[in-house]
């Protein structure tokens, strides 16, 4: 999914509408409660999108890595779990 579908459901979640190419100057709205966003707007919702993702992404990291050592103190390695399916 395309980062302007993204902010525009985190902006609108209610809204359809279409567009081509990625282009904010082509979304063509078929339902939208209240005004269009604003390029600046969805330009916003964008770099946070973004920023959600990557915080996402780290915290999915820690988790892991969290989960490893939990694993290492019960005296399990990488190759237990393996041999396991985990």
């Amino acid at each position: 999914m395309s980062y302007l579908v993204k902010a525009i459901r985190k902006l609108k979640p209610t809204a359809e509408f279409s567009f081509t190419e990625d282009d904010y100057s082509s979304i063509k709205w078929d339902i939208l409660d209240g005004d269009a966003p604003t390029l600046a707007e969805v330009n916003a919702a964008i770099e946070q999108v973004k920023a959600d993702e990557a915080q996402a992404e780290l915290e999915k990291a820690a988790k892991k890595q969290a989960a490893e050592a939990k694993l290492v103190a019960l005296g399990l390695d990488l190759d237990d779990l393996r041999a396991l399916g985990l």
